[in-house]
């Protein structure tokens, strides 16, 4: 499901680390992480953006089966997706903010356009 990073972790902590931040983002449309795992979660958030502008039910099934929380994937349906109705990808933006202070890692953004 997700990219070729690894991120240091197992296969099943990785994707619910993953999911985790998905839901964050859409839950509150911005969240701070590192370059990698943003990377990686904005290919997942996309997926799950483009599947809720057709509003089936078998597309909410998807949703709900990697979302982690149901009110999140309602307002993925609900609000989200209409914004990008017209829109035919691109729906996030990483902007990178330089070193973390404890380890050195690099960080970003990333939010909902």
């Amino acid at each position: 499901m997700s990219g070729k990073r690894k991120l240091g972790r197992a296969t099943a902590h990785r994707l619910a680390m993953l999911r985790a931040l998905v839901t964050f983002l859409i839950e509150n449309e911005k969240i701070e992480t590192t370059i990698a795992r943003a990377k990686e979660v904005r290919s997942l958030a996309e997926k799950m953006i483009t599947l809720a502008k057709v509003d089936t039910l078998h597309n909410r099934r998807m949703v709900m089966a990697f979302i982690t929380k149901k009110e999140v994937s309602r307002k993925l349906f609900d609000k989200v997706s209409p914004r990008y109705a017209e829109r035919n990808g691109g729906y996030t933006r990483i902007t990178k903010l330089g070193p973390r202070r404890g380890d050195g890692a690099e960080m970003a953004i990333i939010e909902l356009i």
